[in-house]
């Protein structure tokens, strides 16, 4: 296992929708592998494959549901399905690994169920309401679709986010990846 460096907005892989999954191979393993220990390092939520720069139809995911309680995994093909509510609490702030040390409020709705495969190949159901994983499920699929969270956002809190983004220079630097191990998110 290898910790990977972390696609950040702008890197061409968060824009493109992803491939699905044929077979689990020994490379579908090590990747996940790979993405479980480069979440870990960032201390992120959750993980899409776009955001280690692969265009594989899979995510990870560590952390809590509306119980408290942490959930980790793997979605492999997920297909999502949205319930409850559309919610936007200005106390809730989504960030993302890929947008690093920024974070806004960001509507979604209140549950979501993922259906997919496991490294197995077996059919698996992840689900939640309420909570931060059901965020999650929403967040990283639309990542495996070419999405960030910023499109999410109102106009005004996107146009925000972008000044933010402008601001911390990564385009004119012509920074795409940063690396967990070396940096904190907020210091990217």
């Amino acid at each position: 296992m290898s910790v990977r460096p972390i696609t950040i907005v702008g890197h061409r892989a968060l824009e493109q929708r992803t491939r699905r999954v044929r077979e689990v191979t020994s490379d579908i393993r090590t990747l996940v592998a790979d993405m479980f220990e480069t979440n870990d390092a960032a201390d992120g939520a959750g993980l899409a494959a776009p955001q280690v720069g692969s265009r594989w139809r899979l995510f990870i995911y560590s952390c809590a549901d509306s119980a408290g309680t942490v959930q980790r995994g793997v979605v492999i093909n997920p297909r999502l399905e949205r319930f409850g509510g559309i919610e936007l609490d200005e106390e809730t702030i989504e960030g993302c690994l890929s947008v690093p040390g920024e974070g806004l409020p960001t509507a979604r709705h209140r549950g979501a169920r993922v259906t997919g495969i496991d490294l197995e190949g077996e059919q698996i159901v992840v689900e939640d309401e309420g909570g931060v994983l059901a965020r999650a499920l929403q967040h990283e699929v639309d990542h495996l679709d070419g999405s960030l969270y910023l499109d999410r956002l109102s106009p005004a809190r996107r146009r925000e986010a972008l000044d933010a983004v402008t601001d911390r220079g990564w385009r004119a630097q012509g920074i795409l990846t940063w690396d967990p191990r070396d940096l904190e998110a907020a210091d990217v």
